[in-house]
Order: C-alpha cells, then structure tokens, then sequence
C-alpha cells in the first residue's frame, strides 16, 4: 500500500496587512482563503459597530470607487501573501 503525504502550506497575515484595523491572525493555505477569513472578520466588526474597523472599512471603500486601484490593492497583497514564509 502506497501512503501520500499531504503537505499544507499554511500562511499567516493579520487583519492589518490585509486593509484592517487589529492585529488579530488568519491562517490559510490560499490568498482566497484568507481574504474570505478576513471578509468574515470584517463583517462580524461591522455588526459589532467597531470604530477602528468601521474607520478602515471607510477607506477601503474610498479605495473600491475605483476598480483599478481596488484591483491593484488586491493583487499587492495576494504578492505580499505569496511572499510570505509558511508558517
């Protein structure tokens, strides 16, 4: 019988270097995975009607006006994710 080991590769970025407002952790093995983690995050903040969050939630909004900037904001930070050493 032939056992493959499966390897994850998981990355950690807070919710800061992902455009928020704590310093609190997502670990993920994809770049999609992790910004669905922090779009959670984000979310549970808003209904928490947390200031700090709500004050960054204003600028990315201000960022989302235009879709190039938006697009290239996203793909900064899937680079910075790619660069990262796994954990």
């Amino acid at each position: 019988m032939i056992h493959q080991k499966t390897t994850i590769h998981m990355k950690t970025m807070t919710c800061k270097q992902l455009g928020g407002a704590c310093d609190m952790t997502f670990q993920a093995n994809t770049f999609e995975e992790i910004a669905a983690m922090s779009k959670q995050h984000g979310t549970a903040m808003f209904e928490a009607q947390d200031e700090a969050h709500l004050k960054a939630m204003d600028d990315m909004k201000a960022l989302m006006s235009s879709p190039e900037s938006m697009q290239a904001w996203f793909e900064s930070k899937r680079r910075e994710f790619d660069a990262l050493p796994e954990d």
